[in-house]
């Protein structure tokens, strides 16, 4: 049998995001499943959709706050939330880092795992802007670039073929279903399936009939 396409559609602005990209890491080498991230702009979903940031609603974001600080322990992935977050999230555009990162998916492939991590520590454990040229550069070399590809790279965040690549995953997303982030799609028996959240990864695995095995499963030993 072979194995099941799982696509995160996802931004690194958004927390839960990164609960779930750390996790699909971990279940990739588990779980007999081929993995694509798939980075898109969480604006674009909410303004086609017509949804608006949760943590609007006060009582949502004081939960949102013990959440997510809950949801990392149990994931054992470091973000950090303050209560201004809600407020810095609202202004800073993440357009430009998804742009960077649609780049390397274009060019440079085997950096998108790494680079997007990069971009999450430093936007939610460093708290950095990363709407900046000069924090996205120094994100890329924390990567693993070099500094003359990273600038590169940021030189073509304003081409038409980043531009109009990152759109069309966005509304990929928004095709499948989504009208947030994480988006898991999990082409199984024929269809799609849209899981939406990283609190649905169990769910995920019942459907294509894997083991869940907790959020830090052990990897198996290879047998001799």
């Amino acid at each position: 049998m072979g194995r099941t396409l799982v696509e995160l559609f996802y931004d690194v602005v958004s927390p839960y995001s990164w609960l779930g990209f750390e996790v699909l890491c971990r279940y990739q080498h588990i779980w007999n499943i081929e993995l694509h991230f798939r980075p898109a702009f969480l604006g674009g979903i909410m303004q086609a959709t017509g949804n608006k940031p949760p943590a609007m609603l006060p009582k949502r974001a004081e939960y949102l706050l013990k959440d997510i600080k809950r949801m990392a322990k149990y994931y054992q992935v470091p973000v950090q939330v303050a209560e201004d977050d809600f407020q810095r999230i609202l202004g800073i555009s993440s357009l430009g880092a998804m742009r960077f990162i649609t780049a390397i998916d274009l060019t440079q492939p085997q950096y998108l795992e790494p680079l997007s991590r990069e971009f999450w520590i430093h936007f939610w454990s460093q708290r950095e802007d990363i709407s900046q040229p000069e924090n996205i550069l120094a994100i890329a070399e924390q990567a693993g670039l070099s500094s003359e590809a990273a600038q590169k790279l940021l030189e073509m965040i304003s081409s038409p073929a980043v531009k109009n690549r990152l759109k069309e995953t966005t509304e990929e997303a928004i095709k499948y279903g989504a009208f947030g982030m994480p988006a898991v799609v999990a082409h199984f028996n024929g269809e799609p399936h849209l899981f939406f959240g990283s609190d649905r990864l169990e769910l995920l695995g019942s459907v294509i009939g894997e083991k869940w095995l907790g959020p830090v499963p052990s990897v198996p030993s290879p047998k001799m």
